[in-house]
């Protein structure tokens, strides 16, 4: 670097990707330098200095009697770039601060400021996408820190620091040590928790309908209809029934023999058309992205966790390709705005693009991190095909979704019409019905619009109904129907849907919890906490979950109160915007407001002593059984007397306990441990009574080992069920170097524990076996070669059955292979190249010849969303009516030609060309990023 005095500017900003990409884009005269996020934060009590750790900033970090003054320390692992930092410092005459827009970036930039103490001009400038034109735009128009967004993530971090110091030690004391509470994370974890409570106490109740298959004329369409009305009265759908299984409102309930019934006299009725309705169909596109919205959509088409998504739209960010992705702002530039409406121009046509812009109103109340919506970045767009060299899997999928949303945001709606047809018959004289109606509906579209380049997602709705598109027959009043089918068919009411993230992400957004910067990290905390954990893509609470929540919402009711959450962020958007004073407002949260009577959180954690542990860790289950969450994990407990009815108190043979005694009590209560695998909402009474039976504390005796007699005793463990061997006292009691540890082995997973033999558990206690001893080359120390025998086991591993060959492992296909794999099965897996990440490509389901169009030859594949055909360029999945087996090169041919009918569309394949050396290298390089990163706290 040059010398002072020399007109050298320092730019520093927050990633080293960031620094590359932009020090492309300024002149020789300009340096960038990467913070790698946070330079400094409020430490914990234990790596205070001994002097300040006794004085007020000792307990939380902040010292609460000074308007809540923080203490702040540069990172250990942060104070070499420091050291770096000051050095390039004094080698600029101007600073610029080119940290992100949003508070959090305001804050890093002050930090900076702070430890820095910087002796020349400092500027702060702020952009929301890295293109030349941004940046060089950015670096000539610059403002001032703004102080209001500083205070306001101070406040935010403070609160967060006094909120998780003063509610997780009452978690460690009433429910178990290490657990941690969060200003978001709590409530976030609430939500989940109420609605499997919701699922719990759902009552699943039983009811049919009837569909029938009609056409006005041989020569005409046939369509389906369905019942909706029975003598005048409406029949009842899913919807009509309450979470208790009740029926609600004054609806026909059908049950199977009313449904045959109808099912099987309508087919011998006369219907007739009664009415015909048809309106216009309108269809709006979406807004362009939010970080919500974006999440939402990258979990439902690209199957990416919020955590992953935020991930790539980073990476997509720094380099260039997107706009600032922590927004919740729906608008668009005016260049942005030119840019999307001339390139769907171009694309689609003139038609397919409205006279005036679209503008979007924000739903979501403060809209505040970022100005405009997340986009492609630059004022001309690129095309998914003009990035597909530069881009690859993740990010390619993710910049091509961005795109389509950016683009089909301003092109004209989808038009067309929706017709509603309903069918009257009347039935004879011993039918369960005099007169019936049915009702048949069709959109069709007759204008795509925006469909052309863009459909969002949607999420699965409970008792959602088909709206699929299709035509009905042209039809009139009076018109007589040929009844082709009449079919009864019986439903059983769903309960409320879990969570996914992308539903969990629209919820918070919709109460006002968190912001667009808090959605992922929330996620990966409750998840990483063990409060929530994943089944597909569902959340799932755990026990753990349920105690803690209980606790929060009986003893810190407030503090997970989903109104008073949202209105603590609208708190910090007023200290964001200059209205109201930090110190002020945390004084009034920590301290309490005798004005309006309400107690501050220092107030609230003063008096533990009415909180009953063993209370807030117990969960009713019925008929006398519950879950207790204990120390080492949660159990089901049996605690009403055996033998007795909890609901009339009577002696019955249904609740009768092996343990009872005369009168009816147990003498111990029964417990069993609760595997992991096992949903709150699958734990009845009957499924805990069946872990009661089969897995009793002391297990079930299966016999006795013939080598060493002693005993093997099936059980039921937290982590799923397993076999181990009971070892004598005396050896039970050895101890340090002596000790010895039973055989232990789980069982596969088409084992049962109720029906497991000693014979099977004795061949699980006989892993690892050894397959054989193999030959194998090696090198000697001269240079020479020679050989080697090394064994070879089966084993079976946390991430399921494999070989062993040295420090090789190989994966098996089944459990079953661990028995009866041999050794030369086993020398094949060997001598097969390693798999590493993606395993090899399926052989095709079947081959065609080649296709008309491309001249390639056409197979069938089994993908990822099912059967596709394909000719190495255009890809079409296989409809629902298609089989396999009856599939013919023709209708292959066909698919293939609709597929290209469709439009332009942008392919993933350009990603699978890159070598295997290129992905090894470009592995190494987000690995060697990854370490030098540091994440945002």
């Amino acid at each position: 670097m040059s010398p002072a005095g020399t007109g050298r500017k320092l730019v520093i900003v927050e990633s080293p990707a960031k620094a590359k990409t932009i020090a492309g884009y300024l002149g020789a005269d300009w340096d960038v330098e990467a913070s790698v996020g946070h330079i400094r934060d409020i430490p914990t009590p234990s790596e205070m200095p001994a002097d300040i750790k006794k004085g007020p900033f000792g307990r939380f970090g902040v010292d609460v009697d000074n308007d809540f003054e923080p203490y702040y320390v540069v990172d250990a692992d942060k104070k070499k770039k420091v050291r770096e930092l000051k050095a390039a410092l004094k080698n600029a005459d101007e600073l610029y601060l080119a940290t992100d827009e949003d508070r959090e970036g305001e804050a890093i930039a002050w930090h900076l400021l702070e430890t820095l103490q910087p002796r020349v001009p400092v500027k702060r400038m702020v952009f929301h996408e890295i293109t030349k034109e941004a940046i060089q735009r950015a670096a000539a128009n610059t403002r001032d820190l703004d102080t209001a967004l500083v205070d306001a993530q101070e406040t935010r971090r403070i609160l967060d620091r006094l909120y998780g110091y003063e509610i997780s030690p009452v978690l460690w004391r009433k429910v178990k040590a290490g657990l941690s509470a969060g200003r978001v994370q709590s409530v976030a974890t609430r939500m989940v928790v109420e609605r499997e409570r919701e699922r719990m106490a759902f009552r699943s109740a039983n009811y049919w309908d009837v569909e029938g298959e009609f056409t006005p004329g041989a020569e005409s369409q046939a369509f389906t209809a369905r019942l909706t009305g029975v003598d005048g009265r409406r029949v009842a759908t899913g919807r009509d029934f309450g979470d208790d299984g009740r029926l609600k409102g004054d609806v026909a309930h059908l049950d199977e023999g009313t449904a045959t019934g109808i099912a099987h006299a309508v087919m011998a009725a006369d219907v007739t058309v009664t009415s015909v309705a048809e309106k216009p169909y309108t269809r709006r596109p979406s807004a362009p992205f939010t970080t919500s919205t974006l999440q939402q959509e990258a979990s439902r088409k690209l199957r990416l966790s919020s955590k992953n998504a935020m991930r790539v739209a980073q990476r997509l960010y720094e380099n260039g390709y997107i706009t600032y992705m922590r927004t919740d702002s729906t608008a668009l530039s005016q260049s942005a705005l030119t840019a999307a409406r001339q390139q769907a121009r171009d694309l689609y046509g003139a038609d397919y693009v409205p006279d005036a812009p679209r503008n979007y109103a924000k739903k979501v109340k403060n809209a505040q991190e970022a100005h405009e919506a997340i986009r492609p970045a630059g004022d001309r767009f690129r095309t998914p095909a003009q990035v597909a060299g530069e881009l690859r899997g993740d990010e390619f999928a993710l910049y091509e979704l961005i795109w389509k949303r950016t683009i089909a945001s301003q092109m004209a709606d989808a038009k067309g019409s929706t017709a509603t047809v309903k069918l009257g018959a009347t039935l004879d004289r011993e039918a369960p019905a005099e007169r019936v109606e049915f009702t048949a509906s069709g959109t069709v579209i007759t204008f795509r619009g925006f469909l052309a380049a863009y459909e969002e997602g949607r999420d699965e709705q409970r008792n959602a109904t088909t709206d699929e598109e299709r035509r009905l027959p042209r039809m009139g009043e009076s018109t007589a129907l040929t009844t082709l089918r009449a079919e009864a068919d019986g439903h059983d009411t769903s309960p409320p849907a879990r969570y996914t993230e992308a539903t969990l992400v629209k919820a918070m957004e919709e109460k006002g919890i968190g912001r667009p910067s808090t959605y992922a990290s929330t996620i990966g905390t409750i998840q990483d906490r063990g409060y929530v954990s994943n089944r597909g893509n569902a959340l799932v609470p755990s026990w753990l979950a349920f105690a803690v929540t209980r606790l929060m919402e009986e003893h810190f009711t407030r503090l997970v109160d989903y109104d008073f959450t949202a209105s603590m962020e609208e708190d910090l958007d007023e200290i964001a915007g200059g209205n109201a004073q930090r110190a002020t407002w945390l004084k009034r949260f920590y301290f309490g407001d005798e004005a309006r009577s309400s107690q501050g959180l220092r107030d609230l954690v003063a008096d533990l002593g009415e909180i009953d542990a063993r209370g807030i860790s117990t969960i009713e289950i019925g008929d006398g059984i519950v879950v207790r969450v204990g120390r080492y994990g949660p159990y089901v407990e049996e605690v009403a007397p055996a033998g007795v009815d909890p609901e009339t108190g009577e002696i019955s043979d249904a609740y009768a306990g092996d343990s009872a005694s005369a009168d009816g009590t147990p003498a111990t209560p029964r417990r069993a441990t609760i595997n992991d695998d096992i949903a709150p909402d699958e734990m009845t009474p009957e499924k805990a009574r069946e872990l009661l039976a089969t897995a009793a504390d002391d297990g079930r005796v299966l016999g006795q080992d013939p080598e060493n007699g002693r005993d093997i005793v099936a059980k039921a463990g937290r982590y799923g069920p397993y076999v181990t061997e009971v070892l004598p006292e005396e050896v039970a009691a050895l101890k340090g170097k002596n000790k010895v540890k039973p055989r232990t082995a789980s069982l596969f997973k088409d084992m049962d524990l109720a029906t497991l033999d000693l014979e099977t558990a004795l061949k699980l206690l006989s892993l690892p076996r050894v397959v054989g001893v193999t030959t194998e080359k090696v090198t000697n120390e001269d240079g020479t070669e020679g050989e080697k025998q090394v064994e070879i086991t089966a084993q079976n591993g946390r991430y399921g059955p494999y070989l062993k060959k040295g420090t090789d492992s190989r994966s098996l296909t089944t459990e079953q292979q661990l028995f009866d794999i041999t050794l030369e099965e086993a020398e094949a897996i060997y001598a097969q190249p390693k798999q590493r990440g993606r395993a090899a490509a399926k052989p095709p389901l079947k081959e065609f010849g080649p296709d008309p169009v491309s001249g390639r030859p056409v197979v069938v594949k089994d993908g990822r969303f099912g059967e596709y055909v394909t000719d190495g360029e255009t890809n079409a999945t296989l409809r629902r009516d298609d089989d396999l087996e009856t599939l013919t090169q023709e209708r292959a041919f066909e698919l293939l030609a609709e597929k290209r009918a469709k439009g332009p569309t942008t392919r993933k394949r350009a990603a699978k060309k890159t070598t295997k050396k290129a992905t090894t290298k470009k592995a190494a390089a987000k690995k060697a990023t990854a370490k030098k990163a540091t994440k945002k706290a």
